[in-house]
């Protein structure tokens, strides 16, 4: 990977400036632990926005702790000139399935145009140039995954602004799953689609602010001028419910934090013949198919995986694989998180099916010279041809150890919290 010494010229904005004056929002006895960078930036009177014509990219999940939505926050404050609004996939207002984004409409409360910016760089650095922007905002809250797209829009965004000339602010959010590491395979970059374009791993354990700094110094052609406004108050290590940071769906299928603690290993069923719950209430929860049994459970709990528990489940999804079918397959009851490891459980889970039910393998594509769908969700082949050739899960994971570790090494260099 290439690096380039871009932090010194990133103009981060510290939490001292500001919260000059006030008590750190971690030490406060009662009220939120965690200050989101929208937070910090509002309080600093929009001092990065002033003066700029502004657009923002968002959706649902860009609120203030009182649950108002901050372009309608900053559409009324005097102190910000915002021209425009780009929703990611699933849209602005959150719509949209899976693989979608929301048409051009105007915002009936602001008046502001909205535009799909899904997996469209072209289109992106044309609304940048009509709307005359000279600054570009991107506040989503991310759920940690590689394979969550808002990581991938926020990357051809910043290149898109680099294009056009825009500086490019990043309002940091907490990352909800585990944040201490990265884990899980890493992306080669042949198997590059919109659920992975670049190198990071499975599981990335960064903020987006994070990100966008490592995307910037490792990836960018044209490094984009990058603001990021720290969060205050929030350290690696914190689960959501301790943020005190109120949950709201990033996507229509990522309904409650336990889901996006499951994402990182179950959406790997996305790749497999089974319903990864997708039409239920527990999307990422209930995995299986049509004469799946008791069978499937009997043999997962009797690995004793670390931190879980399986219910033998059934259920009709009404939209998505087997819609309108009855499933029969389990549910994934985490016991305890600090043991509990997403991408192992899902391998252990995979593994087992195809033993007891081979009759279920991958998702097949309409395209017969496409990669399968599990290597572009896992970065490669190897995961996939481990598993067919009969490995276990110890053996599927070693296979990307050294990658996991050289990633690992350039992702230190970006890591802003403690």
């Amino acid at each position: 990977m290439r690096r380039r010494n871009v932090l010194a010229a990133s103009a981060a904005v510290t939490t001292a400036g500001l919260l000059a004056g006030s008590a750190p929002a971690a030490h406060a006895r009662n009220g939120r632990r965690v200050r989101t960078g929208f937070a910090n930036l509002a309080a600093s009177g929009y001092r990065e926005l002033r003066g700029q014509r502004v657009g923002i990219i968002s959706n649902p999940t860009g609120i203030t702790s009182d649950l108002s939505h901050e372009v309608d926050v900053m559409h009324f404050d005097s102190d910000v000139d915002l021209r425009a609004v780009f929703g990611p996939e699933h849209g602005f207002r959150g719509t949209s399935q899976a693989g979608q984004g929301e048409d051009f409409f105007e915002d009936p409360k602001t008046g502001l145009p909205v535009y799909n910016a899904y997996n469209d760089p072209q289109k992106m650095k044309d609304y940048f140039a009509e709307r005359e922007l000279e600054t570009v905002v991107f506040d989503i809250q991310d759920v940690g995954s590689r394979f969550y797209t808002y990581i991938w829009t926020m990357y051809l965004a910043m290149d898109a602004a680099a294009q056009a000339g825009c500086r490019f602010v990043v309002l940091d959010r907490p990352n909800p799953t585990t944040a201490s590491n990265a884990y899980g395979p890493i992306l080669h970059e042949k198997f590059a689609t919109f659920v992975g374009l670049k190198p990071i791993s499975q599981r990335h354990g960064m903020t987006v602010g994070e990100l966008a700094e490592l995307f910037n110094g490792e990836f960018l052609d044209n490094a984009v001028d990058l603001t990021v406004v720290e969060m205050s108050g929030w350290r690696r290590r914190m689960s959501f419910d301790e943020t005190g940071l109120p949950w709201v769906p990033p996507s229509p299928n990522m309904p409650q934090i336990g889901t996006a603690r499951l994402y990182p290993g179950t959406c790997l069923f996305e790749a497999s013949a089974l319903s990864e719950g997708r039409g239920t209430t527990l999307p990422f929860q209930l995995i299986g198919a049509p004469d799946i049994d008791h069978r499937w459970e009997e043999a997962l709990n009797k690995q004793k995986i670390p931190g879980v528990r399986f219910r033998e489940a059934y259920f009709v999804p009404t939209f998505s694989k087997w819609s309108g079918k009855t499933c029969g397959g389990v549910e994934v009851q985490v016991t305890d998180y600090d043991r509990f490891d997403p991408i192992r459980t899902a391998l252990a889970m995979i593994i087992t099916q195809r033993e007891v039910f081979p009759k279920y393998g991958w998702r097949t594509e309409s395209d017969p010279n496409a990669h399968p769908w599990i290597d572009k969700l896992t970065g490669s082949a190897q995961v996939r041809k481990a598993i067919e050739a009969g490995a276990d899960v110890d053996e599927v994971m070693e296979g990307w150890k050294s990658e996991l570790d050289d990633f690992r090494d350039v992702r230190a260099e970006y890591l802003r919290y403690r």
